[in-house]
């Protein structure tokens, strides 16, 4: 063999013996579904409350009979078919049909502005949209804007379908017509893509390779990630809209995992009665539906049998201490902590409880189990402070960083607005302290700290504070402007009952576990706080409705220095 002067063996001349050249596509996690797990089920909750049963085996035609269909259309490789669609098999049917074909799935998030829907079908130049009958009202509030030349909608028996549409069954229809296996040749090539929630302007496109989708739900195998097996059912609640469900399809499709689909009721009881009804090993979904669901348990904690729940899986946003012990101590149930965004496809950490730590309850567990974890295995972190990268001390904030082979490296479009760095990092926005092990604390965003004389206040760690007392349901902490000290923050709340505490209730609340300065200078209260369509708290809203709340400055007791 030759060796180079830098002492590398050159590729050309002794490479590897590997069968590395083989693609690795969505269709190889169909095919090892239809085959290696034939028979492991998909249950779909019905828009009646009934269940559609079938197996993975039956799944894998019907999704390759659905790209025969679409390919009937002229729909070919390179082109994006949309889907408004919520969580039901069919839904999962295109999720590996589209891709088989060479096209590539766009899930719509039916949650966005119609403006925002308008620009994104408009953008990715989607040709088909698979609609829902039920969020029929979503889509035809655009569909005249938009150049989509065919709607192909998924009928729910409420009525006919609207007139120059296409039924959804009409697609997948029996025969021996199929789409190869083989008809991606190249891994690299584009299988879907979603847009961002667009909390700080238009949404923006992630485009997923079929290599990276099959990497991510490889990595969800893991014991220290999800530790999806083919002994788990598992049940998203995260949207299929929304970062293709966190990977859970693919993931559970690639390790025999049975599927639990639960429709279009999302309800805290109704989503109780499935995961008691069907056995449900492993849940996921966003804080937001746990705090409900907690309620629900609270209220009638012997209804629903949950023993054989493992895992709940909790992202998209911090998770309150005050869930993770109520469902834990109140409940036996575990909750699993994770972090991840729509570019990195979302794994991005998981927080475990690391090896020689007590892992009983406890502060010590509880430590970790409430950080955003380790960085999965293929992700790389690093964070940048003003003076540059920061130290792995655990103290030292400064915006998080990543790589990995499932994170991307371009927006659609070009839209890259500043987001990756000169030597290809994303830049997530999240300011963080990573400690010696490498666990991740997700301090604030960079757009939502609170910079008072000078110095910084977390408005993450003042919220997760004030959603333990037990008279705040939800909290959001937001930057006023301020004539002396630049801003200060004021919080945002949402009661748990009827009797709201008073401002002194809550400042002495906090007093114990802040410095004085960090505490907000006035607390509001609403109904309701505005959230993102993907169920984050839309700050935005909130600081441009409580901008004059301190009426040109609160006088402070005490200087912040």
């Amino acid at each position: 063999m030759a060796v180079s002067d830098a002492g590398a063996v050159r590729e050309d001349e002794f490479p590897g013996l590997m069968m590395d050249d083989l693609p690795l596509t969505t269709t190889w996690i169909l095919r090892r579904a239809a085959t290696v797990f034939a028979d492991r089920p998909v249950v779909t909750r019905t828009p009646g409350g009934g269940r559609h049963r079938y197996t993975y085996r039956a799944m894998a035609g019907r999704a390759r009979r659905l790209g025969v269909g679409l390919a009937s259309l002229g729909i070919g490789p390179g082109d994006r078919v949309a889907t408004l669609a919520m969580n039901h098999y069919q839904h999962l049917e295109a999720y590996f049909g589209v891709p088989a074909l060479g096209a590539v799935l766009h899930t719509v998030n039916p949650r966005l502005h119609p403006q925002d829907l308008a620009h994104i079908v408009t953008q990715a130049a989607d040709r088909v949209m698979i609609v829902d009958q039920a969020l029929w009202p979503v889509w035809s509030a655009i569909v005249g804007q938009v150049p989509v030349a065919h709607t192909v909608v998924v009928a729910d028996g409420t009525g006919p379908l609207p007139p120059g549409t296409l039924a959804y069954e009409d697609l997948v229809v029996e025969g021996p017509d199929q789409v190869p296996d083989d008809a991606v040749a190249n891994d690299r090539q584009a299988a879907m893509m979603c847009y961002t929630s667009g909390t700080t302007g238009r949404p923006k496109g992630v485009v997923y390779s079929h290599r990276s989708l099959v990497l991510h739900a490889l990595a969800t195998g893991g014991v220290d990630s999800v530790g999806l097996s083919a002994r788990d059912m598992v049940l998203p609640v995260v949207p299929m809209f929304h970062v293709n469900a966190w990977g859970l399809p693919y993931g559970a499709a690639l390790h025999g995992s049975g599927l639990v689909l639960p429709g279009h009721d999302l309800s805290p009881e109704g989503l109780l009665t499935l995961l008691d009804e069907t056995g449900a090993t492993v849940t996921a979904g966003v804080p937001t539906i746990w705090m409900a669901i907690l309620a629900a348990l609270d209220a009638h904690p012997s209804r629903w049998n949950l023993s054989q729940l493992r895992t709940m899986l909790v992202g998209g946003a911090a998770v309150p201490a005050a869930v993770l012990q109520g469902f834990r101590d109140r409940h036996g149930l575990g909750v699993l902590h994770a972090w991840g965004m729509t570019e990195t496809t979302p794994l991005g950490s998981v927080a475990h409880v690391p090896a020689g730590v007590d892992e009983g309850p406890g502060p010590a567990g509880d430590h970790y189990r409430l950080s955003q974890g380790r960085p999965a295995a293929l992700v790389e972190v690093r964070a940048r402070g003003e003076a540059g990268l920061v130290p792995w001390d655990g103290k030292t904030p400064g915006e998080l960083e990543v790589r990995g082979p499932w994170v991307a490296r371009h927006y659609y479009g070009g839209d890259d607005d500043g987001k990756f760095t000169p030597d290809g990092w994303f830049k997530t926005g999240d300011v963080v302290t990573i400690d010696p092990q490498g666990y991740l604390v997700i301090t604030d965003r960079t757009k939502d700290l609170v910079k008072s004389g000078g110095e910084w206040i977390s408005s993450v760690a003042l919220e997760n504070a004030l959603m333990s007392h037990p008279g705040v349901a939800e909290a959001a902490v937001i930057a006023v402007p301020h004539p002396r000290w630049q801003e200060r923050p004021v919080a945002v709340l949402v009661a748990r009952g009827a009797e709201r505490p008073s401002d002194q209730e809550l400042a002495a609340f906090l007093a114990p576990q802040f410095a004085d300065w960090w505490l907000p200078d006035a607390y509001r209260w609403v109904e309701a706080i505005p959230r993102t369509a993907t169920g984050k708290f839309l700050k935005a809203a909130l600081r441009e409705q409580f901008r004059d709340a301190l009426g040109g400055g609160a006088q402070r007791t005490r200087e912040v220095p």
